[in-house]
């Protein structure tokens, strides 16, 4: 492919990846969690741009970073696909209409905030949300928890987070290192096993 060419294929990715998270960020209310299940809906379903083991690994590292998960997320599906003009294009797409309603809803929140039909709207909002997060969590952990040790860190993970109140931060990195070391066990005990078949 030319360098024209591959320069125009880039900028209709770049042109798709702000479209698509400039709906996100437009239609999606909740905040940057309920984000998550339109996320992997658009990244895997529709546009075919990440596996959902990928998307895995998307949502860990944007949780254990700095900053929205949605955005971390945007940014990160953004360079993979088109390098740093594709993060800058989802990043601005994802975080435009936040900025752009919520400037909007300063200027009238006086007025809102006490409204019950505003108020009854986000409480059913909230709600429906939290049955779009338990539907990502069970299609994204097919194919994720494949052993014991897996559901043995998720139910760690859980109740690290639930009921010891720990920051989700450091129980990613317990989990990272955790990971380390039965990756490092598990490939030790095959080398050996290895060793004795090839004698």
């Amino acid at each position: 492919m030319s360098m024209g060419g591959q320069n125009n294929n880039r900028a209709r990715v770049c042109l798709r990846l702000f479209w698509e998270f400039l709906k996100l960020g437009l239609f999606t209310i909740g905040g940057g969690m309920a984000m998550i299940p339109q996320m992997q809906r658009i990244a895997v379903e529709d546009n075919k741009w990440l596996t959902d083991e990928e998307v895995i690994d998307c949502i860990a590292v944007s949780q254990s970073l700095p900053g929205i998960v949605a955005i971390n997320m945007a940014t990160y599906i953004g360079r993979k696909m088109a390098g740093f003009p594709g993060a800058l294009c989802a990043t601005v797409g994802v975080g435009l209409p936040s900025f752009v309603i919520i400037c909007i809803a300063v200027l009238l929140l006086d007025n809102l905030s006490d409204n019950p039909w505003i108020v009854g709207a986000f409480a059913g909002v909230k709600a429906a949300i939290c049955g779009l997060l338990i539907v990502t969590v069970m299609k994204l952990g097919k194919p994720v928890l494949k052993s014991p040790f897996h559901w043995i860190m998720m139910i760690a993970a859980l109740a690290a987070i639930a009921f010891a109140r720990v920051n989700a931060v450091w129980v990613i990195l317990a989990a990272a290192l955790a990971g380390i070391l039965w990756s490092y066990i598990t490939g030790a005990k095959s080398h050996k096993e290895d060793g004795r078949d090839r004698q």
